[in-house]
């Protein structure tokens, strides 16, 4: 399993970061934090996507972690049954991955794609692959800043400034976020610009190169 699938959580509580880390070790740290302090609440996100996750925290630690979903209570586990599952109901060219859906096109790219190396369903992976390598970078920023937005508007919806640093965000200006988080609590301030650097730090430093 790639590196990059492996779920990572983080948890904020108040406005203090808690834990991160794997589900269980995060799910663990909530856990433990919730016992001792029923009155606070705590917020759990995915690191790379700032989604929220919702634990179910009744009962004892075991029985949290026995309701985490398998992906995430054990990945390398979970991928190695999917791939078992995979090898003995789809023999030959399914193992690589080919999976047969409906596409709609007009009869002229029909006609093109029948002309082409290898026939239609070939030409089209290639053209799909060349796609994705070529947009993977903008791909990759405007996820990091959609991210960034998410979490944002989770932790720092009421915080002076939150209008004017998404503005910044969106405008792929990080300094001028920098000034509009200035204030906020350090460590949600030091999460919204690991998240936005990834996004938009690669642009802000060429643009000043």
């Amino acid at each position: 399993m790639d590196a990059n699938s492996i779920p990572t959580w983080i948890a904020f509580a108040s406005n203090k970061r808690l834990a991160s880390g794997t589900p269980r070790d995060v799910t663990g740290a909530v856990k433990r934090y919730a016992d001792e302090n029923p009155e606070e609440s705590v917020l759990v996100f995915d690191l790379r996507t700032s989604t929220p996750i919702e634990l179910d925290l009744r009962g004892s630690l075991s029985a949290v972690l026995r309701r985490l979903p398998p992906e995430t209570s054990n990945p390398s586990l979970e991928a190695q049954t999917t791939e078992s599952t995979t090898s003995e109901k789809s023999p030959g060219r399914p193992k690589l991955g080919v999976v047969a859906r409906e596409v709609t096109l007009l009869p002229r790219h029909w006609d093109w794609l029948a002309a082409q190396p290898g026939g239609a369903s070939v030409a089209l992976r290639k053209l799909v692959e060349q796609a994705r390598k070529t947009a993977a970078e903008s791909d990759r920023r405007r996820q990091a800043v959609e991210a960034t937005n998410r979490f944002m508007t989770a932790m720092a919806g009421n915080n002076a400034g939150y209008e004017e640093a998404c503005r910044a965000l969106f405008a792929g200006d990080i300094e001028a976020l920098r000034r509009r988080i200035a204030r906020w609590p350090v460590d949600i301030r030091l999460h919204v610009l690991m998240l936005a650097e990834v996004g938009i730090g690669k642009a802000s430093e060429e643009a000043h190169a």
